[in-house]
């Protein structure tokens, strides 16, 4: 029941704004009714992985809600509602046209449904095939505003990950033909669990080779570098409401797909090989991201490398046992929260100020109040600053990664987070004081958007401070759902 109230509300909003003509806000209004109603279910979920231990499972094997399924679910229905709510077709001064509020509405609770599918799904080759159609129902929605540089941007985000999923296809098809071979055909040979029960007969060599495809493939979808290349592009020309879901969330899904095959691969050949391939690719990431943080003269440009970087600690947070595993999923959760209010708030400001240039952003205190001073919040969340939950999993990732005797890892980590602190920090700086612009307007109301946008901050400081007991336990179960004891 609760997989079906968790799936069945963004296919319901989506075919209801295919089928209903006219009425754009009336519709609009019900599909943020709709993902509530989702988000929910995936609440239920996580009550239920928490205090009952209990993992869901349909009769065939198809569908499985574990621990991690379920954080997932939560954090993707959360993204949704607030992308919903912000999104066009509600407001009375809307930039976008009716047209363009229907298509938005279409394929973004179509993209929410593939990646809820996604981490809900126990058969690999399925979660493939979802993941792959996260790449089409959101590259549809990125040139909302059809300008050269955002249809430039989407056919680029299409074409790049696209041939990175085809990577995962082929590791996939490696780690399906050489469990048949060993295990002959069984029923749902597909099935994550079936496939980490048999992972001790898997063939070392190709299950390497298989495992180094997907961490490609999938690491592609998940930015992470050198793959990273088409995320700056698309996050930054995408609708704010379409960027938060991207990079809060589908970024964390791609990351759960190269986990859950991590999970087989621990088991056939131990932790060392998939462990040292995660830790290179996040600590390339992690000095791209920051690095390329430096010189950014664009802020939706410049929160798009920051999920470059925040995704690298993530690979290097599952490189580093149970203790940075738990490190990472928190890590995951906080920034699902800190960027996509952080774009969001972009979107805010490019209303305002009719730009995306850096040096074109000024005096935000002062025009705009409520956004500036929310806007500086998820920046300095963003950068790990206490008293936000970021700070609690950087500071556990460097703690896990010294326990594990990785001391090179904790000061390269903690050298490029300063690097990306100080460049962040000097951006935010130039767009929050100055004289503002000449015919931007001053002042602003608090609504219920700016409302949503504090509860936002307020989740990030209830993470920092005191971090609930039902937190470390999902976060805990989410762990044990991936990580050998």
């Amino acid at each position: 029941m609760a997989l079906i109230l968790l799936l069945a509300p963004p296919l319901v909003a989506s075919l209801s704004v295919m089928l209903v003509r006219g009425r754009m806000r009336l519709v609009a209004a019900s599909t943020v009714a709709l993902n509530a109603l989702s988000l929910s279910a995936s609440v239920w979920m996580c009550g239920d992985a928490l205090w009952r231990g209990r993992t869901i499972v349909s009769s065939d094997g198809f569908w499985r809600v574990d621990g991690l399924s379920a954080l997932l679910a939560l954090s993707i229905a959360t993204v949704t509602l607030l992308a919903s709510a912000f999104g066009p077709g509600l407001g009375e001064a809307d930039e976008y046209d009716e047209g363009q509020a229907r298509r938005f509405r279409i394929f973004v609770n179509a993209f929410a449904l593939m990646m809820l599918v996604a981490v809900t799904t126990n058969n690999v080759g399925f979660m493939w095939v979802t993941i792959e159609a996260t790449t089409i129902t959101s590259a549809v929605v990125i040139p909302l505003h059809r300008t050269k540089s955002s249809v430039e941007a989407s056919w680029k985000y299409l074409l790049i990950c696209s041939v990175g999923i085809a990577l995962a296809f082929a590791g996939t098809v490696l780690a399906y033909f050489d469990f048949v071979s060993t295990a002959g055909r069984v029923p749902n040979a597909l099935n994550w669990t079936v496939l980490r029960a048999a992972a001790p007969t898997l063939q070392g060599e190709l299950m390497q080779l298989a495992f180094a495809f997907i961490v490609v493939g999938y690491g592609t979808k998940a930015g992470l570098a050198p793959m990273h290349t088409w995320l700056p592009d698309a996050h930054s020309e995408a609708p704010a409401p379409l960027s938060a879901m991207m990079s809060g969330v589908l970024l964390a899904v791609a990351m759960y797909a190269i986990a859950r095959w991590k999970a087989v691969v621990d088991v056939a050949l131990g932790s060392d090989f998939a462990s040292q391939l995660l830790l290179a690719a996040g600590l390339l990431s992690v000095a791209v991201g920051a690095f390329s943080l430096v010189i950014q003269r664009h802020y939706k440009r410049m929160l798009a490398y920051s999920s470059v970087e925040h995704i690298g600690l993530v690979s290097v947070g599952l490189a580093l046992g149970p203790l940075g595993a738990f490190a990472a999923w928190l890590h995951l959760v906080n920034h699902a929260v800190a960027k996509s209010m952080a774009f969001l708030l972009a979107g805010r400001i490019l209303h305002r100020y009719r730009t995306t240039e850096i040096a074109g952003v000024s005096g935000l205190l002062h025009v705009m109040p409520w956004t500036g001073r929310l806007f500086a919040m998820a920046i300095l969340a963003l950068v790990g600053l206490p008293p936000f939950g970021l700070f609690v999993s950087e500071f556990l990732l460097v703690r896990a990664a010294i326990h594990t005797g990785h001391l090179w890892t904790a000061a390269v980590v903690l050298l490029l987070v300063l690097v990306a602190f100080v460049s962040l920090l000097g951006h935010l700086n130039r767009m929050l004081y100055g004289a503002a612009p000449v015919g931007v307007a001053v002042g602003e109301s608090c609504g219920w958007r700016i409302a949503a946008l504090a509860g936002c901050a307020a989740i990030l400081v209830v993470l920092g401070v005191a971090l609930p007991w039902p937190v470390t336990g999902i976060i805990e179960r989410s762990v044990s759902a991936v990580v050998m004891p």
